[in-house]
């Protein structure tokens, strides 16, 4: 009987050491998900309130934190099941040097993506050219950057690519110049087409007072006469402006009998007189 006793003793005393463990590991969980939510909700907060600390850097810092407070969570419940942490650390380290020379593209990206997020080259929705590729930046994560180009294509690209690219970004200021180029022929009223093309484009709502357009002679070409036209406006009414602009142009020009040239090629035939 006393060995029976002792038995259920020992069961019992395990089974409560599992229960408290059990306990403790769903408590760790719940408190790191606790903690998660209140640091995503102060991130943004942070990213409402002040200018400087956007969007963008508030998502890479909530997703970099997420995942150092679920590796905090599993050592925490490994250590209260009794793991010994000192070898899967010693272990750890280890395969980080193997996995280090396995994905540099990948800590690359990592690392480009923190300097990405502390420099702040554009924001989301902001229209940018990085290298070749351009498009509207719809997200950021650790590793790479989304874009939607205008034809509504998804592009991914790696940080580590992005970083090391030129950056043009077309939102980031409050207004855009537009440069267009009107040909006329040679002995055309310049003067003429010059104010033609001025109030065409101050006809346009979209079109900035200050500063004017600039309308002005800028070439003497092979076969016409170029004739800029630079109009300022806020970046999302640019191609609305440049397209409706070179169709408006072309009838106003026809409407007042101003030529608009192709390209010629004078040949000049000389015959040599006979002996």
């Amino acid at each position: 009987m006393s060995s029976l006793a002792d038995l259920f003793q020992e069961t019992a005393v395990s089974l409560t050491d599992i229960l408290i463990r059990i306990g403790a590991s769903i408590l760790i969980i719940i408190a790191i998900r606790v903690i998660n939510r209140i640091v995503k909700k102060a991130l943004k907060t942070a990213s409402a309130r002040h200018v400087k600390f956007t969007n963008l850097m508030c998502q890479f810092l909530i997703k970099v934190l997420s995942v150092i407070f679920w590796v905090i969570a599993v050592m925490s419940v490994m250590s209260v099941w009794g793991i010994n942490l000192k070898p899967v650390i010693a272990g750890l380290g280890v395969t980080g040097v193997v996995l280090g020379f396995a994905l540099q593209e990948s800590i690359a990206s990592l690392f480009s993506g923190m300097m990405l997020a502390i420099n702040n080259p554009f924001r989301i929705g902001d229209y940018v050219d990085i290298g070749s590729t351009s498009g509207s930046i719809q997200a950021m994560d650790m590793m790479s950057v989304t874009l939607t180009t205008p034809d509504n294509k998804k592009i991914t690209m790696a940080n580590k690519l992005v970083w090391g690219s030129v950056i043009t970004n077309y939102s980031y200021t409050t207004m855009r110049r537009v440069d267009m180029v009107v040909p006329v022929a040679y002995g055309s009223d310049y003067e003429k087409v010059k104010k033609l093309v001025m109030d065409l484009l101050m006809s346009y709502p979209e079109t900035l007072p200050n500063p004017l357009p600039t309308v002005e002679v800028s070439a003497l070409a092979d076969s016409r006469v170029n004739i800029i036209a630079r109009p300022w406006v806020v970046p999302e009414n640019y191609w609305s402006v440049y397209w409706r602009f070179q169709q408006d142009i072309l009838v106003t020009l026809k409407k007042n009998g101003i030529e608009v040239p192709f390209n010629k090629l004078d040949i000049n035939i000389l015959s040599t007189p006979k002996a």
